[in-house]
């Protein structure tokens, strides 16, 4: 029981800040400002171990690589501790693939939180000052599916199509990622 509570708090932390860094190195990679609240919550919660780590990690073509280095490194050691918990002693290079695809995993899920965010915020609170955050997050992957899904009514469907394509790309790195965790 000890364990399990100790595995549960180790993924929902580790998740958490984990999240908040790859958010973090999406919205520098898309250009979205982060003169908003979300951009400031983000880099307040992140500043502490991404500013260290920008010494180590140098940037590459405009990404901020110490952040996705630093998120790459808390998830394998989160995954790491919790096979230590259960006794279980997985290969490095097992830990290392897996918390790749679970960084991929937990990028498709901040896209699909912000197309949902985008849908629901553009109907219910079409003045909503987060309304345009997260348009400038999705506007990249929806702008193509634009070309190719027209408006029925005036509604937009390019939302659907783009959280359909994401399911369907979850289901391949569900696999990859149990095959990583056999290494």
């Amino acid at each position: 029981m000890l364990a399990q509570i100790l595995k549960l708090v180790i993924d929902y932390v580790v998740s958490f800040i984990v999240i908040l860094l790859l958010a973090r190195f999406h919205m520098q990679w898309l250009r979205v400002p982060f003169r908003n609240q979300i951009g400031e919550f983000v880099v307040a919660l992140t500043n502490w171990i991404v500013l260290p780590a920008r010494r180590v990690v140098p940037g590459l073509a405009g990404l901020d690589l110490a952040t996705l280095v630093v998120a790459w490194a808390l998830q394998a050691f989160a995954l790491w501790a919790q096979a230590a918990i259960v006794g279980a002693e997985p290969t490095y290079l097992a830990v290392a693939a897996v918390a790749a695809a679970e960084l991929v995993k937990f990028s498709a899920y901040i896209l699909i939180f912000a197309v949902l965010m985008m849908a629901v915020l553009s109907w219910v609170a079409p003045d909503s000052p987060a309304l345009p955050f997260f348009d400038m997050v999705t506007r990249p992957f929806l702008r193509p599916l634009r070309r190719f899904v027209p408006p029925v009514a005036r509604i937009d469907l390019t939302p659907l199509v783009l959280l359909l394509i994401l399911y369907i790309a979850m289901i391949p790195l569900e696999y990859l990622r149990m095959a990583a965790a056999t290494l």
